[in-house]
């Protein structure tokens, strides 16, 4: 990967993130964990704040995180910067970004509502004044309903990933018939049946609800569609103004 020849704003976002891995990397051997309060928690957690619907984005959880992050937003996005300007493409990434992580806040919200619909009010508040310290100490409630609740109040996501998805999405309605060789498969696939696939595959997980890989599929569908919903909006705006979409 020749720096040189990468688009300026991708560019930008691939230093900024790796950046921000390492300065993250160096704050935990100090003991600051900048992943929890750069992270995106839940909206009634008493560690949410609005900037973290933003700086979300630049936390990763590990370096395989980073690396598979920043690969896609290599591959794909250049392209799209190339083919939308880079302005464009800054504001396109950033929509994705911000909308994944107001979809996964939705989705937190209504799994909060069932969680905490059959515990008491002490026990509720019992979380919120000690459930950070808890899960600090390694620990959790041995109480499953106060185990979820805290989980769901005290943990924070964080990555690219809903960007990315929404990048994803962008260069399949650019280049719907570009062939790509995706694992397993040991025949090219159309990018638009590549898309499709990767949205269908997060959507069964998403409702399957699935904690046990620690994946926030429903800011991935986020990121996919909030990039649809700008795409849609561009091209609508492209045809009142006398202009073609390609």
């Amino acid at each position: 990967m020749e720096m040189n020849n990468i688009p300026t704003v991708t560019k930008n976002l691939l230093i900024i993130n790796v950046l921000a891995y390492l300065a993250s990397a160096v704050a935990l051997r100090y003991g600051i964990a900048l992943d929890q309060f750069l992270g995106l928690h839940f909206f009634m957690s008493p560690n949410f704040h609005f900037f973290q619907l933003v700086t979300y984005m630049f936390m990763h959880a590990n370096v395989s995180h980073i690396f598979f992050n920043m690969f896609a937003l290599w591959m794909f996005g250049c392209a799209l910067e190339r083919a939308w300007g880079a302005r464009n493409f800054l504001i396109y990434y950033m929509v994705c970004g911000i909308g994944a992580g107001m979809l996964q806040e939705i989705a937190t919200g209504v799994e909060y509502y069932f969680v905490a619909a059959s515990l008491s009010q002490e026990g509720i508040n019992e979380v919120m004044l000690n459930g950070a310290d808890v899960l600090n100490q390694m620990m959790n409630y041995t109480n499953s309903g106060l185990a979820n609740l805290n989980l769901i109040l005290n943990s924070s996501t964080v990555g690219a990933s809903g960007a990315v998805y929404g990048i994803l999405l962008g260069y399949g309605v650019m280049y719907p018939n570009q062939l790509m060789y995706i694992f397993p498969f040991p025949f090219p696939i159309k990018t638009k049946y590549m898309v499709v696939g990767y949205a269908a595959i997060e959507l069964v997980l998403a409702l399957a609800n699935s904690q046990s890989d620690h994946v926030a599929h429903v800011a991935h569908l986020g990121g996919m569609l909030f990039g649809l919903l700008l795409i849609m909006y561009w091209k609508r705006k492209m045809r009142k103004n006398g202009y073609y979409y390609y």
